[in-house]
């Protein structure tokens, strides 16, 4: 949690919190480490008897079903207590599985990858790029489904007016860009900082809806993820999107995963508004918002193409959905468009998932990933719960 700062349960939680089947993560002070919970009515309930992975959870059959029924759990403590540092912490809502991210799915910010192309990672060139290209690409991709016959022609149009490039090819052509945003472990969560490379001077939050995907493919319920983006480093090369990607604390997901079930549905999650709020010390002042029903490709499109037969992941997944927001709001001068500062603070929130909060800072300044694998299962081991995970 960011030092001096206090959330409240009722500010993070979904609308309809009690009507939410909501598992996540916490360390628990009490048991020695980390536990998998059930969060209910204000409670952080131990699931640790069914499975004390978050993997090993989301693999039992009907579980939405299960835990809707239990009533037998032990509590660890309030979720208020959890936040305040009391009884422990937040952590992210996931543990072995794989965290992948979908990329250019929505018009918007696929014009925005376009412009870091051409600016090559230079903010200063962006505002010009952006009134040559917007009319064009604007008009050309919004409503556009990828993959269909009319992306075809609009590919052959923008190939004969020389603007096509590797971000429209996976944008609106048959094959999405699945690329691996973080290491299994490595996430932060809801309170936590997260991590801008020192090395950028252009760079932004990705707000998105995540997917967790079971290890057959059947996407079992969603969360919220700030896929933390350094539109500079990547702008230099495409070849450079792990460096852009994947740093210390630049993948947030939480607070909770919220299960399919009841009201809940895979229709509900395609109408949700995802928001984002950007407020600095400084006194700047960001907001945006991405309608899910602006994707370009179906959800349920990007799992398969994630995981199929010609690839698995027997621990299960998560897969970021992409935004299409891509913020140009001036901040260090006109035309340079929006760069994170440190002490920004991160707000990232629907209704239906609740809201993921973070602070930014430098990678080098946040607190170096230490507790992976093998510390996982040699703290289970340590607490007898090995032979269940």
């Amino acid at each position: 949690m960011q030092s001096g700062v206090h959330l409240e349960s009722a500010y993070i939680l979904p609308e309809d919190a009690s009507e939410a089947l909501l598992v996540g993560r916490v360390w628990s002070n009490a048991a020695g480490g980390p536990c998998v919970v059930l969060v209910r009515n204000g409670d952080v309930l131990d699931l640790t008897a069914i499975a004390p992975t978050a993997s090993g959870l989301f693999e039992i059959e009907d579980l939405a079903e299960r835990l809707s029924s239990q009533s037998d759990l032990p509590v660890l403590g309030t979720l208020d207590s959890f936040l305040s540092g009391d009884a422990g912490r937040l952590l992210a809502p996931i543990d072995l599985q794989a965290v992948k991210a979908a990329g250019v799915t929505f018009a918007d910010s696929m014009l925005e990858r376009v412009i870091e192309e051409q600016a090559k990672g230079d903010a200063a060139r962006s505002q010009a790029i952006r009134e040559k290209l917007a009319p064009v690409l604007g008009d050309s991709l919004r409503g556009l489904v990828a993959g269909s016959e009319q992306a075809a022609k609009v590919k052959a149009l923008l190939q004969d007016m020389g603007l096509w490039s590797q971000y429209l090819e996976v944008g609106i052509g048959p094959d999405a860009e699945i690329f691996t945003k973080a290491q299994p472990m490595s996430s932060v969560t809801c309170g936590d900082t997260v991590g801008i490379h020192p090395i950028s001077q252009w760079n932004n939050p990705e707000p998105e809806i995540v997917l967790a995907v079971r290890s057959d493919g059947k996407i079992i319920g969603a969360t919220l993820g700030n896929d933390v983006n350094l539109r500079d480093v990547e702008g230099r090369s495409a070849l450079l999107l792990g460096k852009a990607k994947d740093n210390n604390a630049s993948c947030s997901i939480g607070p909770f995963v919220r299960l399919f079930h009841g009201t809940f549905t895979m229709d509900v999650l395609r109408k949700v508004r995802v928001s984002l709020l950007v407020r600095g010390e400084d006194g700047f002042e960001m907001t945006g918002e991405s309608p899910m029903e602006a994707i370009s490709r179906a959800p349920e499109n990007l799992a398969s193409q994630l995981r199929n037969r010609n690839h698995q992941y027997p621990d299960g997944a998560v897969l970021f959905l992409g935004t299409m927001f891509a913020p140009v709001k001036d901040r260090r001068g006109v035309g340079l468009g929006f760069t994170h500062e440190v002490g920004d603070r991160v707000e990232i929130a629907t209704p239906k998932l609740g809201r993921l909060v973070n602070w930014v800072d430098r990678t080098d300044a946040c607190p170096e990933w230490t507790f992976g694998t093998r510390a996982l299962f040699r703290n289970l081991a340590q607490r007898g719960l090995l032979d269940e995970a």
